[in-house]
């Protein structure tokens, strides 16, 4: 059977199929035959990506280049059987490693717990009974049914169908349902266009049916896709970009450093092995070793924060790139709307009324436009409303997570407008007994029901559906009284369009009474003598926090475009509500680029109109695609959001790719950076607003730590063309940092947000990491560190103190100067008390054990025979202290300074 998986089975007639899978489409497969199935064909479930194994992902945390230094600086102290300096070295590498593959495997774990969590079931077929199975135990042959409300689970030749409508936007893009129908298809059809099947991932909106299993797992049109997403092109993130030049340009510079110090002290007469361990020392000092941990850990801090706030980062570095996103390119249903479709406009009687409320919440009021006193009786709306109450298969549910709708979405809008209605008009709406019905069908674009009101001698027809299809059998409009006159097709032509230029959704209404011994209903007895009742006008409402949302993007520089498969109508509307239209400030802005427009336009055409324009609908994937690469080529960082299965390229090609949690395919999870949760775009900003912050976090740390290790190479450098011993030793260095970077530095990634930080621009990604007042600072406290430590040396020595006690006094100089300065990059640009002096409660925790290891390392024996140093008395501590407060003040002073002229604020 394996030779036959890839035929055209749209063109295939269904006996013929049938037989060709050796099944029975009566009885489904029996128990044994889906054990041997099983054993053939695996798991219907998508082959994984093949990520690295775990032990890839261990050693590739090695790969950096001052690692590298590290690595071979270890080495090379080993063979001269420098145990400590090497088992240090190694330490702080390995360190950097268990920290980085631990906050690694954690974002992978998320995401495996958020895929087991919406695993799905289907309904099939076996041995003659109706069985209820996990869908990755399906096999080819295993006949699936289907209705309303499922997730199709494997790709199915459709045997029979009855009103089958399914939600293929996920695979085709195609916002609008597709009917479904059994009719044999040219081979040629495009995948849009099969009509005889459905595919997996996408979903039923209506009607029943089933169908036989034709493929499974990789062999499903969404596996084959899934598969060319593996080719699409992946971009650097700006903070690796900008980390691998920073980390290359420091490589060169220790290197060359550590030569020219080598090579000085060789001409100066030093032997080959001390003028070797002086470099060491300098590279390893030079070497900001805490670095890629703290770049780490500050973006699990940040990953831990997002996840609090409705989005899983899957990838560390898109949380950095989250603050340096320029645009937003965003779905509209369910990220920028509610998702739920609400009744907004009624015109029924003659009246316009308007309707409150949001949602499938049955809160809300119905009041006549431009009345100040609500709903005057009106018996014509109240029957609008009834009919769309009665003619209607889906149900309103409360539960525990709110009010939900179990059934197609305009229908449930028209069942909580009803509910509206009767709170406003208790007792209007009696029980109506349902005896027979008209299901919806395209081609006649209606619904009908009949029931008894056991309450008059008659039974009543109601009716509802497309605004042609309704008045077309109507010859009398009721009235508010409940009168009937002739149908007046002009006024409601006008009230369609004044709904319709609003994005509204506008289905009609009406009624016919029926003879009490009437029992049935079809096409026929329906087709005329109606009393049109009125026209109910819907849209899926925006999100309130995605509207407050926007506007804090807009504040921060970052620009939003809509992109969605949408009617233009609709998508103008909703952009106008949300503030998209009016934000747009272009000369050459247009309010909404169609995806046929799109197909005219040529790349340098679309590229003068891109950046002026917000909205764009009835896009298609691949235009989705392109708009990305316009952005991208124009120098934006882009953020997009998807859910199906063709968003996956746009989301892959993305800076940083956003899946839908609740209603995204794995495959578009599997393509992105980050998926939500909770499939609000309030939870875009929020996770831009905390990465705008992680790389705040950053920027400090490495502002504060570059200065420690330029100050300690300066040290050795200097010692080495003076001819002095060293302040400090290689191990003694790799204490400060670690334990420093660790205890002190890491503090910073817990600062909190900075006020305004989203009413700044985004963050040029072309920019260096360090602005030029940055390294001027930078190179400042170094200078400072090296001055301090080198003084204090030597006047230790002129004390009369050991080497290893000026050591001591060198090595706390830089601890207690790192620690002054650490104050002063709570903020790069204010004091710290600008941001709360008790704010960041680990800062001040870090600092009290920092003291208390450098007790230790100064007068405990095992420390002093470890790191060669010695006690030291109160005079040298108050010098200590003294230099770290001038570093403190210095630097507070320049701040101030540049603060001043509003400098520093516009360029950091």
């Amino acid at each position: 059977m394996q030779t036959i998986l890839g035929k055209h089975w749209h063109h295939i007639d269904n006996e013929e199929v049938v037989q060709l899978l050796e099944t029975d489409d009566k009885s489904g497969l029996d128990t044994f035959e889906v054990a041997l199935r099983q054993e053939h064909f695996g798991k219907n479930a998508l082959t994984g990506t093949n990520g690295p194994s775990a032990f890839s992902r261990f050693v590739v945390q090695f790969h950096q280049p001052l690692i590298y230094i590290l690595l071979v600086a270890a080495f090379i102290t080993a063979i001269f059987h420098e145990w400590v300096d090497s088992g240090v070295i190694m330490g702080v590498v390995l360190v950097n490693a268990v920290i980085g593959y631990v906050q690694e495997s954690k974002a992978i774990n998320a995401l495996d717990a958020l895929s087991r969590s919406m695993t799905s079931e289907a309904t099939v077929l076996r041995a003659g009974e109706r069985r209820y199975v996990h869908a990755q135990d399906l096999v080819p042959g295993d006949i699936v049914l289907l209705q309303s409300g499922d997730k199709v689970p494997a790709d199915l030749k459709l045997l029979k169908t009855r009103e089958l409508q399914i939600d293929e936007s996920a695979l085709t893009g195609e916002s609008i349902p597709t009917e479904k129908a059994i009719q044999n298809l040219e081979p040629e059809t495009q995948l849009a266009d099969r009509k005889n099947m459905a595919f997996s991932s996408t979903l039923v909106t209506y009607g029943t049916g089933f169908g036989v299993v034709i493929a499974i797992g990789d062999k499903t049109e969404v596996g084959q896709i899934s598969r060319l997403i593996a080719n699409a092109q992946i971009l650097a993130t700006p903070l690796s970009i900008k980390m691998g030049k920073f980390s290359h340009t420091l490589l060169f510079v220790i290197l060359g450093l550590a030569a020219i110090t080598f090579t000085v002290g060789v001409l100066r007469g030093e032997t080959l092995l001390d003028m070797f361990m002086a470099s060491v020392a300098l590279a390893v000092g030079a070497i900001p070793e805490g670095l890629p941990a703290a770049i780490t850990i500050t973006m699990a801090i940040g990953v831990s924060r997002m996840a609090r706030r409705n989005a899983i980062i899957r990838k560390l570095p898109a949380v950095e790139t989250l603050g340096s996103t320029t645009i937003v390119c965003s779905d509209k249903t369910g990220t920028l709307t509610q998702n739920q479709m609400t009744v907004r406009e009624v015109y029924s009687g003659g009246a316009v009324y308007k309707v409150s409320g949001v949602g499938y919440m049955p809160d809300g009021e119905v009041r006549e436009s431009g009345s100040t006193n609500g709903r005057t009786p009106n018996v014509a709306i109240d029957e609008c409303f009834l009919a769309g109450l009665l003619c209607n298969d889906s149900s309103l549910i409360q539960s525990e997570d709110g009010w939900k709708i179990e059934g197609d979405p305009t229908e449930g809008a028209l069942i909580v407008s009803a509910k509206k209605a009767e709170a406003a008009a208790p007792g209007k709406h009696p029980e109506h007994r349902r005896i027979d019905s008209i299901p919806f069908e395209s081609q006649y674009q209606y619904m009908a029901t009949l029931h008894d009101p056991e309450t008059t001698g008659t039974r009543v027809v109601y009716m509802k559906g497309s605004v042609e299809s309704i008045v077309s059998r109507c010859t009398h409009s009721m009235d508010r009284n409940g009168y009937c006159d002739e149908v007046c097709h002009d006024s409601i032509e006008q009230n369609v369009l004044a709904m319709a230029s609003q994005g509204l959704r506008v289905i009609a209404f009406a009624r016919m009474e029926v003879d009490q011994s009437t029992t049935s209903i079809d096409h026929d007895s329906v087709s005329s003598g109606f009393t049109f009742l009125g026209l109910q006008g819907m849209i899926d409402p925006p999100r309130p926090e995605a509207i407050s949302a926007i506007r804090a993007c807009h504040r921060a520089g970052i620009c939003i475009k809509m992109i969605t498969g949408d009617h233009g109508k609709t998508a103008e509307a909703i952009a106008e509500q949300i503030g998209l239209l009016v934000h747009a400030s272009a000369p050459l802005h247009r309010g909404v680029i169609t995806g046929k427009e799109l197909n005219d336009l040529s790349d340098s055409e679309l590229t003068a109109l891109i950046e002026s324009t917000n909205v764009f609908a009835r896009v298609t994937p691949e235009q989705k695609l392109r708009l990305v690469q316009s952005l991208q080529e124009l120098g934006h960082v882009v953020a997009m959001t998807g859910d199906g299965v063709n968003d996956a390229p746009a989301l892959r090609r993305a800076n940083i790719g956003i899946a839908m949690g609740v209603t995204g395919t794995e495959v578009s999870k599997e393509a992105s950076d980050m998926v939500l949760t909770d499939d609000n775009f309030a939870s875009i900003e929020a996770a831009v607003e905390e990465g705008r912050g992680v790389f705040d976090n950053l920027l400090k740390f490495i502002t504060w730590t570059l200065p420690t290790n330029l100050g300690e190479g300066l040290v050795i450098f200097y010692a080495v063309l003076t001819g002095v011993a060293l302040p400090i030793l290689p191990v003694q260095i790799l204490w400060i940092n670690m334990t420093t970077a660790l205890l002190l530095g890491l503090t910073l990634a817990f600062e909190p947000k900075e006020r305004g930080i989203m009413l700044r621009e985004p963050r040029d990604h072309r920019r260096p990491l360090l602005s030029r007042p940055l390294v001027f600072r930078v190179c400042m406290v170094g200078v400072l560190l090296l001055t301090g430590s080198f003084t204090l040396f030597q006047r230790a020595l002129a004390d009369g103190l050991s080497v290893a006690a000026a050591r001591t006094v060198a090595v706390n100089v830089f601890v207690f100067g790192e620690m002054f300065y650490l104050l002063n990059c709570r903020s790069l640009s204010r004091s710290m008390f600008g941001v709360g002096v008790f704010s960041n409660r680990w800062l001040i925790g870090g600092i009290l054990t920092m003291i208390t290891l450098q007790l230790i390392f100064t007068y405990t024996p095992f420390m002093n025979a470890a790191f060669q140093s010695e006690p030291i008395g109160y005079l040298e501590w108050a010098m200590i202290l003294s230099t770290g407060a001038i570093i403190y003040g210095i630097v507070g002073v320049e701040k101030w300074l540049r603060r001043s002229s509003s400098d520093l604020s516009t360029k950091i």
